[in-house]
């Protein structure tokens, strides 16, 4: 029931899951309309959703929430308010066209039923996403759908364009998600809050941690990753190597959209502040200037979108972080506006691609009179992504206008960029919707026509949308936009959402953005060699400049695993020894930490015999040349060791140190007699110094930690909880056996494994010794 945790809620968020799972068999079972049943997944989940929208509407906040860990007390929790409630409608809706789109544009691909299964994951990890309310269950759903979009990406694997493409935006992103997890455990150290509903409950409680510029910058190092704003834009025209569908989703509503939806969403308690109004409108106008110029520079029509992606998300982040309130209400339209109009555009230009075989602007023309649908829905979403008026574009330009145009300083710059980016993408909306229907007939495919119903529904519901949505207005404005605008601000805006045409400033920075457009489109050859030829004077950026951070980087960890895989097995034991050392002795030493001289009983003569038989195999060790010598004589000290387990009253822990001594003196031997060592230690005097002082290091470090731990006060607790339930529980008498066989029967087994990969070890390397030695003697015969 809307206002109260709802079972089908949790259900919308795991059926993509179940979808998943099960559309390769439903391919094999429904063939060719596999992509109509699926979509029935999306569809019922739109539908749930669109019941909540006038609860929403109303105000309400709606949540729930069931425990997922409850060692960790993580939650999986949902949040619905106007702005979640407007991305799973997007999600959910644009993915209903986007599955049934998949079906014919990917016929007769034996993979398809695999392709579908990502499709639906990487649509329940963006649904998961945007409803997430708690922290670790909001970052596990957001690298999923980096995860699923490598597998989208990559799906064509055959193709090295393809599998870079998938890893380029797999590192960016994941990358980011890093620094967006470390983020948002800084905010839970902070603050003690795990959840975005208790953290926006605190109000300004962020802004005023001596922590917010590092929470701020981890959280914009994630949320940029995501939304591929500058310089990290490289990878998202990259990841056209997808199949179409992937692209027209990854553009219109999941992951790209992932990074703004962050930002909207915190944007109550980061945003307001100097560097939030600073860095956001800074990095997202040049976002959008640099998209907007480059997507004019393509050929190829899915190029020419993915940099009006580019440009679009730059818009996106600059409008948050104005701050003004017209500005925030305009993100949420040109939210809704860009979702619809670039998710037709992309699915357009995937059917002109499907029936004429091409993408080149060049090679295509005059397609209007056998792709009449595909051309009234290219041109119904080229009008509200050039913003003409009766389409939500139109409102959405308007009121960024309106907000930017009573700025000053910044909110100027951002004006300019907003009308520089506007225009450039209206040529380029125009370019994809007018250049291959009109003009003279051209297509590598002389055969081609209106491709089947699954091909050109969606475009063409999503263009009407674009319409309908400003011809009904109001419903649109009180039902999704001002919710959206509420959740993002954090406070109600009385703004109406109207197709009305106002005479003001806005309306003729509107009419200057259509006529700037207008002649971009026109000279639209011209502008593109030039913006070719600046591309060229700059040299590379940072996509070659990707591939030369991870040619650095795999030179570097080439040159340390060189200097430290020496292959010296001498040297590995020293760094390692040395390392304990430090690891012993310098937190001692800084915190002051060294233990207190214990009193010392006289030892009983058993006692002082063990020791002296101990120190005297030292002794041995340290002072003799002959290996085998020294292997006898350090089991001899051993063997002192196990007599005082013995006369401690400790027989079992004795018995266990005289077969490990025992074994590894017998192994040491063979080890000696059947490898070709020699027979005496040269270590030079510098080496056994050397040596020496780990050595002794590794023994005092050791020695003051036993003491240390001896100096606290005896916890009897775990002895007890043994000595209660060794009879009660695992049905033995003998403690320490109980311990070892049931309590920590898994410790046992680890240690067991460990002495068999070791004695297979040596077996190898004894078999390798012995073949080598009896090669030689073949090749002397």
């Amino acid at each position: 029931m809307p206002g109260q945790p709802s079972d089908w809620t949790f259900l919308a968020m795991a059926a993509p899951f179940v979808a998943a799972a099960l559309a390769p068999a439903a391919k094999r079972a429904f063939g060719g309309a596999a992509g109509w049943v699926l979509a029935i997944v999306p569809a019922a989940i739109f539908l749930h959703f669109l019941r909540l929208v006038p609860a929403v509407a109303a105000g309400e906040v709606l949540s729930g929430a069931v425990r997922w860990s409850e060692r960790y007390g993580i939650d999986l929790s949902f949040r619905i308010d106007g702005l979640s409630l407007l991305f799973a409608l997007l999600i959910s809706g644009i993915g209903t066209f986007i599955v049934i789109y998949s079906g014919p544009y990917l016929k007769g691909h034996p993979q398809q039923g695999r392709f579908f299964g990502f499709m639906l994951l990487f649509m329940g990890s963006m649904l998961g996403l945007v409803l997430a309310d708690d922290f670790l269950a909001l970052f596990v759903f957001w690298e999923m759908t980096s995860i699923s979009s490598f597998l989208l990406i990559g799906f064509d694997h055959n193709r090295m364009a393809a599998r870079r493409a998938a890893y380029q935006a797999l590192v960016v992103t994941s990358g980011g998600g890093l620094a967006l997890l470390a983020g948002l455990l800084l905010v839970m150290a902070t603050t003690g809050m795990g959840s975005l509903s208790e953290v926006l409950a605190a109000g300004g409680a962020l802004r005023a941690s001596p922590y917010y510029p590092a929470i701020l910058v981890l959280v914009l190092g994630g949320a940029f990753t995501k939304s591929a704003q500058f310089p990290f834009h490289f990878w998202l025209p990259n990841a056209m190597e997808a199949p179409t569908p992937v692209s027209a989703y990854l553009h219109s509503a999941t992951m790209v959209k992932a990074g703004v939806y962050l930002l909207m969403r915190l944007n109550p308690v980061l945003g307001d502040t100097v560097a939030w109004m600073t860095v956001l409108p800074i990095f997202g106008g040049v976002t959008l200037v640099a998209g907007a110029l480059l997507a004019v520079r393509q050929t190829d029509l899915k190029m020419l979108l993915a940099y009006t992606t580019m440009a679009s998300l730059g818009l996106l982040v600059m409008l948050t972080g104005a701050g003004a309130e017209g500005a925030i209400l305009g993100a949420a339209t040109y939210l809704l506006a860009h979702s619809l109009f670039k998710g037709g555009l992309f699915m357009v230009v995937g059917g002109i691609d499907h029936e004429a075989g091409t993408r080149q602007v060049a090679a295509l023309g005059g397609l209007a009179r056998e792709m009449p649908i595909t051309l009234a829905a290219a041109l119904g979403a080229a009008a509200s992504m050039g913003g003409l008026p009766l389409t939500i574009g139109f409102f959405g330009k308007e009121t960024m206008y309106e907000a930017l145009a009573h700025g000053s300083g910044l909110a100027f710059a951002a004006l300019f960029a907003a009308v520089i980016g506007n225009a450039l993408m209206f040529a380029a909306g125009f370019a994809v919707a007018i250049l291959p229907f009109f003009g003279r007939r051209r297509a590598p495919n002389p055969h081609v026509h209106q491709g089947p119903a699954g091909l050109w529904l969606g475009p063409a519901v999503l263009a009407l949308c674009g319409i309908a949505a400003i011809l009904f207005g109001a419903w649109t404005g009180r039902s999704l936009l001002l919710p959206a605008t509420l959740a993002i601000a954090g406070a109600a805006s009385g703004a109406t959402v109207s197709a009305a045409i106002h005479l003001n400033l806005a309306f003729a920075l509107s009419l200057a953005t259509m006529a700037l457009g207008i002649l971009v489109l026109w000279r639209l050859a011209a502008i593109r060699g030039a913006v070719a030829r600046v591309l060229a004077a700059i040299g590379w950026g940072p996509d070659r400049g990707f591939d030369q951070a991870i040619a650095g980087l795999s030179r570097f960890a080439a040159l340390v695993t060189r200097t430290i895989q020496t292959g010296n097995l001498e040297m590995y034991i020293f760094v390692t020894m040395a390392m304990t050392a430090i690891a012993l002795l310098v937190p001692m030493g800084l915190f002051d930490e060294w233990p207190s001289w214990p009193a010392f009983a006289m030892p009983s003569i058993a006692e002082t015999a063990m020791i002296l038989l101990a120190v005297g195999g030292v002794a041995v060790v340290l002072g003799t040349k002959q290996r085998l010598t020294a292997i006898v004589s350090l089991g001899a000290q051993g063997f002192a060791v196990a007599m005082l387990f013995m006369l401690y009253g400790a027989p079992d822990l004795s018995f266990t140190q005289f077969m490990v001594e025992t074994l590894s003196v017998v192994i040491l031997t063979l080890a000696m007699t059947r490898l070709s060592l020699s027979p005496s230690d040269h270590r030079s005097v510098p080496e056994f110094v050397k040596d020496g002082i780990v050595a002794i290091g590794c023994g005092v470090g050791f020695g003051f930690l036993l003491l240390a731990a001896t100096e606290a006060p005896f916890d009897s607790r775990l002895s007890d909880f043994f000595a209660q339930n060794s009879r009660a529980i695992a049905h033995g008498h003998n403690i320490v056996n109980v311990i070892i066989v049931d309590f920590r029967g898994l410790d046992t087994l680890g240690e067991i494994s460990v002495v068999m990969v070791a004695g297979l070890a040596i077996l190898a390397l004894l078999r390798v010794r012995t073949r080598g030695k009896a090669d030689e003697a073949g090749e002397g015969a």
